[in-house]
Parts: C-alpha cells; sequence; structure tokens
C-alpha cells in the first residue's frame, strides 16, 4: 500500500485515536478531527483521503462529504458508519462518497477499503494527467482537436485556431530571432547559388 495523508473526522474519540494508531502503523500521515466543524477549517490543506464519520454532533459526515468534493472534485472520501446507518451510507455513496465501512471496522477489511480508495485516486489522477495531454503533429504542428467533426472523425487545427478557441486569445504572427536568422542564411544561399534570382 502506498503511504499517503490521511484526515481522520470522528466526534468519539475512542474511534478517532483507534483509526489514527492503525493508519500510522501502516506508514500514512494522520491528521484528526474531532468535529465536522475542525475539518472544514482542515479543507484548505490536500489529503489523499479523508475518513468522515457519517454521524456527528453539529455538522455531519455528508457536509464534510460535499465540501471537500466542492473543493476538489477528486477527493477520495471514504464514509464511517454505524450498524443502522447503511441507507445512509448509500446516500453519501451517490453523493461521491467512494466507500463506506461499518463501526466497529474491521482491521483488515479497514485496512483493504483504505487501500483501494488510495488505488482508484490515483488511478484517477494518473487518467486526468493523460486526458490533459495535446497530441501534436510533428511534422506540421497542427493540434489534435478535442471535438471532432460533424462525420465523429478527429480534426487537426493549427496551434493559433486552438488557441483562440481555448482562451479566446487573437495571436499576431511574428518572427524570432533565431528563426530570421536561420531564415536570412537560406535566402543568402539561395541567391548565391542563383536558385533564387538565376543570372539572365
Amino acid at each position: 500500500m502506498e503511504h499517503a495523508t490521511i484526515l481522520i473526522v470522528d466526534d468519539e474519540a475512542l474511534i478517532r485515536e483507534t483509526l489514527r494508531l492503525n493508519l500510522l502503523d501502516q506508514g500514512h500521515a494522520v491528521e484528526a478531527a474531532a468535529s465536522g466543524e475542525e475539518a472544514l477549517g482542515l479543507l484548505d490543506r490536500e489529503y489523499d483521503l479523508i475518513i468522515t464519520d457519517l454521524i456527528m454532533d453539529g455538522i455531519g459526515g455528508l457536509e464534510v462529504l460535499r465540501q471537500a468534493k466542492q473543493k476538489r472534485p477528486e477527493q477520495a472520501v471514504f464514509i464511517l458508519t454505524g450498524h443502522g446507518e447503511l441507507e445512509s451510507a448509500v446516500g453519501a455513496l451517490r453523493l461521491g462518497a467512494d466507500d463506506y465501512l461499518a463501526k466497529p471496522y474491521d482491521y483488515d477489511e479497514m485496512i483493504l477499503r483504505v487501500g483501494r480508495c488510495l488505488a482508484d485516486r490515483k488511478l484517477r489522477r494518473t487518467v486526468r494527467i493523460y486526458e490533459s495531454l495535446l497530441s501534436i503533429c510533428s511534422d506540421c504542428k497542427k493540434i489534435r482537436d478535442r471535438q471532432p467533426d460533424a462525420n465523429g472523425e478527429a480534426r487537426w487545427i493549427s496551434i493559433e485556431q486552438f488557441l483562440n478557441k481555448t482562451t479566446g486569445s487573437d495571436l499576431s504572427h511574428g518572427i524570432c530571432p533565431e528563426c530570421y536568422h536561420k531564415k536570412m542564411a537560406e535566402l543568402d544561399e539561395m541567391i548565391r547559388r542563383g536558385r533564387l534570382f538565376p543570372h539572365a
């Protein structure tokens, strides 16, 4: 299992501390919050996983889940529930929770599910990186548009068109000093060889 940064949110001190020690034993960096309110104050930090109790006094796990996902849509969130809260746990999954576990939890099952959440998050991040890569033709330098044409075929458009479409920027054309000197040297060579202005 990869080592990760994990935030535990639970208003029961025994559960919170037991889970913290269990995860520390696995090599994770662990922070703990004793309430939903405290957890919301920590959401500016980036965690690989947030494990939150579902039912707490004051702000509950669903609100922690909602605000964590609002701040970082790819944030992995794991719900801890009591035995009578299965329906609410299923509702949390519909709202974007990655998994849930009933309390009191089985240690091996908890480690397995936490590992699966972390692996899923790593996969999502990898897919997002690949999705962000641009395909550029090595010859003409056109970029493959993310939107296909009317026939569903990939379109290749100029860099200027792509930037205009994605950023709204209009580009003016110019030539950098290095390319200018290169082109002038090529022109001089063509004149010298008589290929541009052949002798009458």
